[in-house]
């Protein structure tokens, strides 16, 4: 009989579950970025491994980039059924070339991985639950980044760590707050929030502003020459206690009580939603946690530079009767931010980058004070999530609209289409709208009717041509932003969004919901034709930043982990791969090529990952 207690989510039954889902992404996406080139045989595809070494067999269904989608339970290593993907990667190491020191990481992130995903088996809700769910909740039930086959490693948290931190562990949770001395930090805010203290009025209780001032005053400190900011409480044990040890001694940094409000964090595990007063602003913190390709820290420069960057963006949309009274787009600013500079380490540009980007806070509007009476918020990547009953969400709310796949899909490009393609097409500037920082507004019958996005001074990019609309940007802006070509631009739409998630959403369309996945690519050209005939005025902006084209670079986002970066520290933050050219499914003509008509790889880099 097993000791194992009843309510304890880690079962054979569901470690098992996790496991056989996990083989098949991996499967998947390895061969999609050419990590391994199975052959076709009769009963579906195979893979061997190395010279007189396990066969694997799968059924895999192509779809468009050329991508996979290997059916769960289909895997078979030497004609039995196999549901492990630990022996999977150390039988394919040698194929894949991977070091012994970057494969010994692998095995931690994969474990941690299935630790999570099990987490989420245990608790999982039916579609219809996660259909009633509101924004904030929702995010619990994610099942993270649907590409990235390690996607919940976060090396450095403790099991313990996750239980309590993690978004799947669904905890309200409390964060301290600190004092730093200005001499450590700066402040920047937007508009009415030029002052600090206009910030700290609207986000703490006035009697727990007051009694942070009075324990500063109490230690015979001025309060006024402070800047208070959360802090997340396992980067104050892990990172920022051991760093910045000798101003927490002279009490340049002093530690205070947490404030009143309970907390949950997004998926991306350093933002927190405020639960207990919901229209107090989303906070992102930085954590020292290396989770999907980065360590999740937040840069000094960059977080200064949120609110101006914010009041830029809020600028073009507000100027412009499309955006802003056609689309009526959400973007969800980042209007203030405390950035704290680690004296030593600002002194080592050659650091690893993860020093540089200890600790800080951006505090981002949140979505609740956007949204119009009878509309609900629900991020992209919760499309793609499927429920315990095996429907998935994005059916449960096409049963729900009235209206059929085909005509749901339709509306849902045209929303989110329009105001992506204007930034991109009238002003050469791209968000990074993948699956957590696309957020659609429904109407009460579950339609898709607004688009919201946020992370800018993290994610928005702006073209490196001479674009009158980017003469005369603010320093600050200019500085910070990444500047592309025009390739790369349209990578940011065709990575983060098409390859990213429709890639994912297409074919659960076809198979849930019965609407073709060459229908669904044909209505998304449709609607990027649709906003060209909208704005011929801009035809030259469409042919140079081209989205038709009939091939794109390959982005890697597994590569970059397995044979670029491994675990390796470096002073600049890691970046996508390119590995090869995909067909793509917008141009006019498509045929996909088979993985043997690929041609030859080109290897690079290009701008940070999605």
């Amino acid at each position: 009989m097993s000791n194992q207690p009843a309510d304890d989510p880690l079962t054979a039954a569901r470690w098992q579950q996790a496991c056989r889902a996990l083989l098949a992404k991996l499967i998947g996406e390895f061969a999609y970025e050419e990590l391994l080139r199975p052959d076709p045989v009769a009963d579906g595809h195979r893979i061997a491994l190395s010279a007189g070494g396990p066969v694997y067999r799968f059924a895999a269904r192509r779809g468009a980039y050329g991508s996979w989608q290997v059916e769960p339970g289909s895997v078979r290593r030497d004609g039995e059924p196999t549901d492990d993907p630990f022996a999977f990667l150390l039988a394919a190491r040698q194929l894949l070339g991977l070091s012994g020191d970057t494969v010994g990481h692998l095995v931690r992130e994969l474990t941690a991985t299935l630790l999570a995903d099990v987490r989420l088996a245990a608790g999982a809700l039916t579609a219809a639950e996660l259909a009633e769910l509101d924004h904030t909740t929702l995010e619990g039930y994610q099942s993270g980044h649907p590409w990235i086959v390690l996607n919940k490693g976060r090396l450095g948290f403790s099991a313990s760590d996750a239980a309590a931190w993690a978004p799947e562990a669904r905890q309200l949770q409390s964060l301290r707050w600190l004092a730093v001395h200005r001499d450590l930090a700066a402040y920047r805010g937007l508009g009415a929030l030029a002052e600090p203290d206009a910030l700290y009025r609207e986000e703490l209780d006035p009697q727990v502003l007051a009694d942070y001032r009075l324990l500063l005053a109490d230690r015979g400190l001025d309060p006024t020459r402070y800047l208070l900011l959360p802090v997340h409480p396992w980067q104050w044990d892990e990172t920022v206690l051991p760093l910045f040890a000798p101003w927490v001694a002279d009490r340049r940094i002093v530690l205070l009580p947490a404030d009143r409000d309970l907390r949950l964090p997004q998926q991306s595990i350093r933002s927190f939603f405020n639960v207990t007063t919901p229209l107090r602003r989303t906070v992102k913190l930085p954590l020292s946690v290396l989770n999907t390709l980065v360590w999740r820290g937040l840069p000094t420069e960059r977080a200064l530079a949120a609110p101006a960057v914010t009041a830029w963006i809020h600028r073009l949309r507000d100027q412009d009767a499309f955006l802003r009274e056609e689309c009526r787009v959400v973007l969800l600013g980042e209007v203030a931010s405390v950035a704290v500079r680690h004296p030593y380490y600002a002194q080592l540009p050659e650091a690893p980058y993860q020093y540089k980007e200890l600790l800080g806070a951006i505090w981002r509007e949140p979505l609740g004070a956007h949204l119009e009476p009878g509309e609900r918020g629900r991020t992209l990547a919760a499309l793609l999530q499927t429920g315990a009953d095996g429907r998935s969400l994005a059916e449960e709310l096409i049963a729900r609209s009235g209206l059929t796949a085909r005509d749901w899909t339709a509306r849902l490009f045209a929303v989110m289409l329009p105001p992506l393609l204007h930034f991109l097409y009238r002003y050469g500037t791209v968000f990074s709208p993948h699956g957590e920082n696309a957020i659609l507004l429904f109407d009460r019958r579950d339609v898709p009717v607004r688009l919201a996005v946020k992370d800018f001074v993290d994610d928005v990019n702006i073209s490196d041509q001479d674009l009158p609309e980017l003469r005369g940007l603010d320093p600050a802006v200019a500085g910070v932003l990444l500047r592309e070509g025009p390739a790369g631009l349209c990578q940011f739409l065709h990575a983060g969004l098409f390859i990213g998630v429709y890639r994912f959403l297409a074919p659960l369309l076809e198979r849930r919901c019965g609407l073709p996945e060459p229908q669904f690519w044909a209505l998304l050209r449709a609607e990027v034709l649709r906003y060209q005939d909208r704005f011929p005025e801009l035809a030259d902006r469409f042919e140079l930043f081209d989205l038709l084209t009939p091939q794109i670079d390959r982005l890697c986002l597994n590569r970059n982990r397995l044979l670029l970066d491994g675990y390796r520290d470096r002073p600049q933050r890691p970046h996508a791969a390119v590995h090869g050219w995909v067909a793509n499914p917008l141009a006019a003509t498509v045929e996909q090529p088979c993985p043997d008509a690929v041609p030859a790889p080109r290897e690079g880099v290009v701008s940070p990952a999605p």
